[in-house]
């Protein structure tokens, strides 16, 4: 699963996972099927109906009109979501990580025409496996990807320290950040501790100050320790 970085509201990357090919595969497969059960439907009740055959296929083309358009309307009302991306945990984001708005999902709705229904899906595979971000021409075209939301073990949910009982936190300013980033945080603290990287570390110590409008005079490396605990704390309390 490959990943891509997105530059949280703090100034601080995180890696976001891109969806893998073959659940984007089995996503559309669904939605496939759904899309083909509903004009299976719509032929049987048109047949049922027995409507004049000049009219069959006007009703036809209006009655069409919610699988040819399914795409784009279900990824612009379910947030980024089709039935089968439902099912798969898989949404559709800028690369930023933001909400796409309607624009994007048009532009990716438009170019199915040469990533799928031309190529049979060729030029889309193909686009995916090269680039970096998981992207098909469409995506390309309007700046998203197809992220998965597999559920993740969050940093509540694993302590981060061991704290005694009696500890005593010294910044809550700490709360300002997301698990997520946190996560990056302590990634980077733990490596760079490991490998003897002090540049890493004194630069994640700006950082954190910078963000936290923290002040004190600690060397970096028990800096970043406290400010680790401290956000243990913090989150147990929750």
């Amino acid at each position: 699963m490959e990943q891509f970085q997105i530059e949280t509201a703090q100034n601080i990357s995180i890696d976001q996972n891109t969806a893998h090919l073959g659940e984007r595969m089995l996503a559309y497969l669904i939605d496939t099927v759904i899309i083909v059960i509903y004009y299976v439907l719509m032929i049987w009740l048109l047949l049922a109906l027995d409507v004049d055959a000049g009219d069959q296929w006007a009703i036809f083309m209006v009655a069409g009109l919610p699988a040819f358009l399914y795409y784009l309307v279900l990824e612009t009302f379910m947030d980024g979501k089709t039935i089968g991306k439902h099912l798969m945990q898989l949404r559709v984001v800028k690369l930023d990580g933001s909400k796409p708005d309607f624009s994007s999902y048009f532009m990716r709705w438009i170019l199915r025409i040469v990533d799928i229904s031309i190529s049979s899906g060729g030029v889309a595979v193909f686009t995916i496996l090269m680039r970096g971000k998981g992207q098909r021409v469409g995506d390309i075209a309007a700046g998203t990807t197809i992220i998965s939301e597999k559920k993740r073990v969050f940093l509540k949910d694993t302590l981060l320290r061991e704290l005694p009982d009696d500890y005593v936190p010294q910044f809550s300013q700490v709360t300002v950040f997301t698990d997520r980033e946190m996560g990056t945080i302590k990634d980077l603290y733990d490596k760079a501790k490991r490998n003897g990287d002090h540049n890493v570390i004194l630069s994640l110590s700006i950082r954190i100050k910078k963000v936290t409008q923290i002040t004190n005079t600690m060397q970096p490396i028990d800096f970043l320790d406290v400010v680790i605990k401290d956000y243990s704390y913090y989150t147990q309390q929750l």
